[in-house]
């Protein structure tokens, strides 16, 4: 155990020390968006581009991984949609909670996390799980988030729904970068020497730079959103993010392997551990944009993310 938390604290460390740097104001709040846009537009897609170029495209193209995951990650909505809503939480609410318990943050910190317990092998499997959940999860919660507007409005409304939500991963950086890397290491290329080593520069700023957004961003919603809310709003959504998602996806994978899908018993090791992780942090700036309720949001987020320091670890210990 004490060789997990070796690899997994300072991950959390660096989250812990965002928090405090924003909370305490040494960050200005106002700087937390040029952060999250250095991530998400240059360090993280650079990062994508380099792991993506340098994997086997075979590992890139699983669709064994990329099936049972999806499946899990169906259920999951649906199943956190109809436990939420009620009379207050209606489908704007529970569909961007849904998200979150979903959605994990790969992106932000799985890849590199993953990266440094499993090795560069790990890489692969992670990828694919990032593609499901930017252009599948993402694009259903934010669709059905928009069934409050379409009541009486039928199809035309989803319709316009399902529109806004390719529009939303189309300008997304981190698909566009995956792909690429795909290419290029489907056809064998490498970028020229000097361009190599600023991409591969800005990729390493990716993951601590991110780590310590995750934990800002965290820092100012909690300010930013301090109105009472009765616990069983969001408690709930973050147990099932990080208890019942990784064993879902445990069981799902595990009944596929007896049944005979080729789905390699390391990727699902990948993937379990991936579904352990904490909720996407981006949910948060998404419901915002959204109208959702993102103090909610926010608070699913930041259980989840001091939770998952114990949980998480247990779950690698469990599985590695």
């Amino acid at each position: 155990m004490l060789q997990i938390l070796l690899v997994t604290f300072p991950f959390f460390a660096l989250v812990l020390a965002g928090f405090a740097a924003a909370h305490r104001r040494m960050l200005p709040l106002e700087a937390i968006p040029g952060l999250n846009g250095f991530v998400l537009f240059f360090a993280l897609p650079c990062m994508l581009y380099r792991f993506g170029s340098t994997t086997p495209i075979a590992q890139l193209l699983d669709a064994s991984v990329a099936g049972v995951y999806l499946l899990c990650a169906l259920v999951m909505v649906a199943f956190a949609i109809v436990m939420s809503m009620n009379s207050r939480i209606r489908w704007n609410d529970a569909s961007l909670g849904a998200l979150v318990a979903a959605f994990p943050n790969t992106g932000f910190m799985g890849v590199p996390l993953l990266a440094a317990l499993l090795g560069p092998q790990s890489v692969g499997p992670v990828i694919v799980l990032i593609v499901v959940d930017m252009l599948i999860t993402s694009s259903l919660c934010i669709a059905l988030s928009r069934l409050d507007e379409g009541e009486g409005h039928g199809g035309a409304a989803m319709l316009d729904a399902a529109k806004k939500a390719l529009k939303g991963v189309a300008t997304n950086p981190m698909p566009w970068a995956i792909l690429l890397g795909a290419v290029a290491s489907a056809v064998r290329f490498t970028l020229p020497g000097p361009v190599e080593k600023t991409v591969w520069l800005l990729a390493d700023a990716a993951s601590p730079v991110a780590l310590f957004t995750i934990g800002a961003v965290l820092a100012r919603s909690q300010i930013q959103s301090s109105h009472p809310m009765p616990l069983s709003d969001y408690v709930p959504v973050a147990l099932m993010k990080l208890l019942l998602h990784p064993l879902l996806v445990l069981v799902v994978g595990t009944g596929a392997i007896q049944l005979g899908v080729p789905l390699d018993p390391f990727a699902l090791t990948v993937m379990v551990l991936i579904s352990a992780l904490p909720s996407a942090s981006n949910v948060s700036l998404l419901a915002e944009r959204l109208g959702a309720d993102n103090g909610r949001i926010a608070r699913i987020i930041l259980v989840t993310t001091v939770a998952a320091f114990f949980s998480f670890s247990g779950a690698v210990a469990l599985m590695i």
